[in-house]
């Protein structure tokens, strides 16, 4: 990531950080303590792209050019405007779109992360290195929904939070969005790699 864009990343974070303590304070004041709750609990996320970032430039793992700021914009759509502000609760599409987003964009950032870490053997085809290439993709941005179902779970279940708003239909709508999503991208990268590697071969 270039200076001109770490920037307006770091920018991008202080602003939406700026924004949680506000109503964080405004919380406090008004006695909503859900609200102080999410907000704090906000403001911890918008740390987690930046250790994830330092981890894996400390392990040579590779990430996608604007993994940080997706993060960042997609943790501020998640806590702040859906939990704080209710889109969750005004748009009925909303959650089904950041699931969507989330299931999609994780294959992205498994297929970055394992470039150089898994290696092609001699004698296995391209086709089939990139068939399971994207199931091992697809496999991750499965693994994680299902544990952040979990963590809405366990959100609800301790601190009385309504993450898990319908119950048993909720959470399997998201993870059957997140599935479709995950697999529509992984479905995409394999014909795509593929087309890609036979008009080298034609060259």
């Amino acid at each position: 990531m270039n200076n001109k864009n770490n920037r307006l990343v770091i920018g991008i974070a202080l602003l939406f950080e700026i924004t949680l303590i506000i109503t964080a304070i405004l919380s406090i004041v008004s006695r909503q303590w859900k609200n102080l709750w999410l907000s704090l609990l906000a403001v911890v996320c918008l740390i987690i792209p930046f250790i994830l970032t330092r981890i894996a430039n400390i392990k040579k793992i590779r990430l996608p050019y604007n993994f940080q700021l997706m993060t960042l914009i997609f943790i501020f759509l998640a806590q702040y405007l859906g939990e704080i502000k209710n889109f969750y609760g005004i748009f009925w599409w909303w959650d089904i779109l950041l699931h969507a987003t989330s299931g999609s964009y994780v294959v992205i950032i498994a297929l970055y992360s394992m470039e150089g870490v898994i290696t092609k053997e001699e004698g296995i085809t391209n086709q089939r290195f990139d068939f399971f290439t994207a199931i091992f993709a697809f496999s991750i941005s499965i693994t994680l929904g299902t544990l952040w179902e979990m963590f809405e779970f366990i959100g609800d279940y301790l601190f009385n939070t309504n993450m898990v708003k319908g119950g048993l239909e909720d959470t399997s709508t998201d993870l059957i969005v997140k599935i479709l999503a995950a697999f529509i991208t992984s479905i995409i990268y394999y014909y795509r790699n593929n087309k890609s590697i036979k008009k080298r071969s034609k060259l």
